[in-house]
């Protein structure tokens, strides 16, 4: 018998993520309140770009925290700093130098904290470097920020203590800095919360599950073969039920074998249920995982040859990155449901 299907170390990245999104909202605050007092046009410019930057990268990190498919709170630690953070950010006793200070070492963190997530998904498994691929782009821009808020506070540090600008040479870092990032986020994944469409979206969880397949065909330790089942348990679980809330009901009028996803469905939640009461140390226990594998990737071959199709057909991009944004919720709300059941 399966005692739980927790495993102590993804729930730490997903409590790292959750910190990384606390923060992030951290970050967009200050930013507001930097705009809000600022009287260089310059300055409040490159605050706007930072501003922008950020309440997308937000999206991203909520997109990544529903595909990586475990909620999680931050830590308190985390929670009493940002506190701390947010009341000298809104009083008088910190200087504009020593707010964007404090702002930049926020950067840091908050670049580190995903470094270490991705660290982390190398060592743990690749189906949460699939998960968490979205994150790099929140990496890339959060270092460049880091980069012309240096910039930024040296103009800010040289007109505080002498009263006059510095050397104009430090704009002209500050825009290498701004070049840097544009080069180097062209070729990530830089998409916004509502940018990525249904199809995509739902390609991005088959992908998860078949490289979580491909980890418990390549390992015969028990203990691997019931963090790799639990994840794909709570993954499959959730993408279903958000797949016939959001997406299954859309389709039907134009989809005409949409019972048939229905019914597929079902079947393997029965097979989960039958899988998830199993010791994985069992001999039937891989086998009935590979009859799960092959029920799922019928599945997922419908969906993708057949209704991905008819989708594009009848939706446009907007329709399709609405419904996308319904189903990320959905999974999140389900997700978040699944967390207090546990």
């Amino acid at each position: 018998m399966v005692a739980t299907l927790e495993d102590t170390k993804r729930q730490a990245i997903a409590t790292k993520l959750a910190d990384m999104k606390a923060v992030q909202n951290l970050l967009i605050a200050n930013e507001q309140l930097f705009i809000n007092s600022c009287s260089d046009s310059e300055l409040c410019d490159r605050f706007r770009d930072m501003l922008e930057d950020d309440r997308k990268n937000l999206g991203v990190l909520e997109t990544t925290i529903v595909q990586y498919g475990i909620q999680s709170e931050p830590k308190e630690t985390t929670t009493k700093m940002i506190e701390a953070v947010q009341k000298l950010m809104e009083g008088s006793e910190l200087t504009m130098f020593e707010k964007v200070g404090q702002h930049e070492l926020l950067k840091h963190q908050q670049t580190m904290a995903g470094m270490l997530v991705h660290k982390a998904a190398q060592v743990v498994g690749a189906d949460i470097e699939a998960a968490i691929t979205p994150l790099n782009t929140v990496n890339f821009e959060n270092r460049a920020h880091q980069e012309q808020l240096k910039g930024v506070l040296e103009i800010l540090g040289v007109r505080e203590l002498t009263g006059k600008d510095p050397d104009q040479g430090v704009w002209a870092r500050v825009q290498d800095a701004v070049a840097a990032m544009s080069g180097i986020i062209g070729g990530a994944v830089t998409r916004t919360k509502d940018e990525m469409n249904i199809v995509e979206i739902i390609t991005m969880d088959h992908r998860k599950v078949d490289t979580l397949f491909m980890e418990i065909e390549k390992t015969d330790d028990p203990q691997k073969l019931q963090e790799f089942f639990g994840q794909i348990y709570k993954d499959l679980s959730v993408h279903a039920e958000a797949e016939e809330k959001i997406v299954y009901p859309a389709v039907r009028s134009y989809y005409t074998d949409t019972q048939e996803l229905y019914n597929e469905q079902a079947e393997m939640k029965q097979m989960l249920s039958k899988i998830k009461a199993m010791s994985p140390s069992s001999a039937d226990f891989k086998a009935q995982i590979t009859q799960l594998k092959t029920a799922v990737q019928d599945h997922v071959k419908q969906e993708e040859g057949d209704m991905f199709p008819q989708i594009r057909r009848n939706l446009s991009e907007a329709q399709m990155e609405q419904m996308a944004t319904q189903f990320k919720e959905a999974k999140s709300t389900i997700q978040q449901e699944m967390a207090k059941m546990s």
